[in-house]
């Protein structure tokens, strides 16, 4: 009898590298190595790493195995979004104004994944300054597609099984959109529930720290540890889920995959038992992408460039000069009236829920485009990044060219838990494994 091939351990998810170190089956560096050995077959046509040193990986690792549990991250391998600060490998914003820029300190929340014992693999590709030009990073399911951005090397690098979950950055769109281009699970949580100190700011009023990864309850193992909680089993319900399915006012842009997506979970999802039925919104809602992109985003981003736009411009892309530019005509009297938009939407966000446990909405207008010039359209997901609420987004479709296409899943604010609890009943039903990644042969 021939023997059992063993399951490559970059493969496998954190919750179960986490399970299987503690049990003592196998060692950090046996999963380092699985993943180091998947970034040099790969990442030459990926490009999901710019900052990556197998040696320091691997002696993370080692210096775990040799000493003592560090908690319940021992050993996991974690990729982080290139604008999130490390003290022992250069954090460069996708700029060449930051090359070779050494941080004397970790951000909050990578200091958090040490001390819970998660190895630092590397750095993730990231569009300048988490804006809008983008890597050299491709999709790995295609690589004549983008991977979405601007978190594009790390959807990437977790969907092509080089790590099992990492870090990004959403101030638009920039972890669900990359998610659901690359066929992963991605998580934008509350605001501020992660601490960004250490994170390069884009527009601070909803910056928000999320998670890209292939399972659900990975989420919610590393969200714990990042929320400073002790890790707990998940979370059942214990009715079935109260869904509200909003179309949104961008209806009209999605493209068929998008719209078969929504309406297929929502059969299924009523078939399954769940209360399924659509939702009007009120009127205020309409156009709140606008201003999140338009209106704060531009804003809020011309402040933070200051320096560089006085002293650097030369050395910012041609997107980040427009970018600029375009904040610097929108006044502080339309700032306040877009924030205080968001304010009213927020206000009218518990009257909603107290109906519904979710929503389940589009999260992205169609399969990831052709071309590696742009990242897609985030905003389908900016509506909710500039509502604070947490949201997930599901790889439950795929469209034409056989690319993935998520569900966005939103829920009120602070009540992620809820969220989690919904999103694992609703993959129960409607998921499927060969969904997630990309697809392999052996």
């Amino acid at each position: 009898m021939d023997a059992k091939v063993r399951r490559p351990l970059n493969e496998l998810a954190a919750t179960e590298i986490a399970d299987e170190i503690a049990a003592g089956k196998i060692t950090c560096e046996a999963v380092v190595r699985d993943c180091v050995a998947r970034i040099a077959e790969r990442d030459n046509v990926v490009k999901a790493f710019v900052n990556f040193d197998a040696d320091l990986a691997l002696a993370q690792a080692r210096a775990l195995d040799r000493g003592p549990r560090r908690g319940p991250l021992h050993g996991i391998p974690i990729g982080l979004k290139d604008t999130i600060d490390t003290f022992d490998m250069p954090t460069e914003m996708g700029s060449p104004i930051y090359r070779g820029n050494r941080p004397r300190a970790d951000a909050s929340c990578v200091a958090l994944l040490r001390r819970a014992g998660a190895v630092i693999l590397g750095k993730t590709a990231t569009c300048e300054f988490a804006g809008s030009a983008p890597p050299e990073t491709t999709n790995p399911h295609n690589p004549a597609h983008t991977p979405g951005g601007s978190s594009s090397g790390s959807a990437a690098a977790v969907a092509d099984f080089m790590v099992p979950a990492a870090l990004g950055t959403q101030t638009g769109g920039s972890v669900l959109r990359p998610s659901s281009f690359c066929g992963i699970f991605g998580y934008k949580p509350t605001y501020n529930t992660i601490n960004k100190a250490g994170t390069w700011p884009a527009a601070d009023s909803i910056d928000t720290i999320g998670w890209l990864a292939r399972s659900i309850d990975d989420i919610a193992l590393l969200t714990s540890v990042l929320r400073m909680q002790t890790p707990q089993p998940p979370c059942k319900l214990t009715a079935v889920p109260r869904i509200g399915v909003w179309h949104t006012d961008l209806w009209d842009t999605a493209q068929d995959e998008t719209k078969a997506a929504i309406a297929e979970a929502a059969a299924k999802l009523g078939r399954a038992g769940a209360l399924v039925r659509d939702v009007e919104m009120p009127a205020a809602f309409n156009g709140l992408h606008v201003i999140a992109r338009s209106t704060i985003g531009f804003y809020e981003r011309a402040a933070c460039m200051a320096y560089a736009w006085d002293h650097q411009r030369d050395k910012l892309s041609p997107q980040m000069q427009q970018y600029i530019q375009n904040g610097h005509k929108i006044s502080r009297d339309d700032y306040v009236a877009g924030m205080r938009r968001l304010d009213e939407c927020r206000g009218l966000l518990p009257a909603l829920f107290a109906n519904f446990d979710v929503l389940l909405v589009p999260c992205v207008p169609g399969e990831a485009p052709k071309g590696l010039g742009a990242t897609g359209d985030p905003s389908m997901q900016a509506i909710w990044t500039a509502l604070h609420t947490p949201s997930m987004t599901l790889p439950t479709y795929r469209g034409p060219n056989n690319l993935p296409v998520g569900i966005q899943l939103v829920a009120q604010r602070y009540d992620d838990d809820r969220l989690f609890s919904c999103a694992r009943w609703i993959w129960d039903k409607i998921g499927a494994p060969d969904m997630v990644g990309v697809r392999r042969s052996r």
